[in-house]
Order: C-alpha cells, then sequence, then structure tokens
C-alpha cells in the first residue's frame, strides 16, 4: 500500500508496518520499533504479536481521518 485511499479501499483486517510506512512517510522499520518501545507517540492503535507488530486498520484510518 502507498495510499490512505488504497488502505481504505483493503478488505484486511490489520495492516502491517510495510502497508502504513509509505501512507505516513516513515521506515517500516522505525515504525516497528516504536510500536514496541513507545505504541503511544504513534497516534493509532497496534498489536504487538510475538515478534510481529499489527495495526487494526479501522483504528489507522481513524487516526488519519482525524477521528
Amino acid at each position: 500500500m502507498k495510499t490512505l485511499f488504497e488502505a481504505i479501499s483493503s478488505d484486511k483486517d490489520v495492516l502491517t508496518p510495510s502497508d502504513v510506512a509509505p501512507i505516513i512517510g516513515v521506515d517500516p522499520q522505525d515504525l516497528r520499533d516504536t510500536a514496541r518501545t513507545h505504541p503511544e507517540r504513534l497516534g493509532f492503535p497496534v498489536m504487538i504479536i510475538g515478534s510481529r507488530v499489527k495495526i487494526p486498520r479501522a483504528g489507522f484510518i481513524r487516526f488519519m481521518e482525524g477521528k
């Protein structure tokens, strides 16, 4: 994914840092690191499952829309 429109149009329930990073203009690894150490700084919900970082699509979209 490269745009918010693609994220909105997606049928995925969760996104990955690689999906979200280009939309917000950051490196995917920086996003993973922040999700693990300071998730509150991201502004959108994240889930850490083992070594994986998942981002609920609905929560990410709400954040990007300013809600």
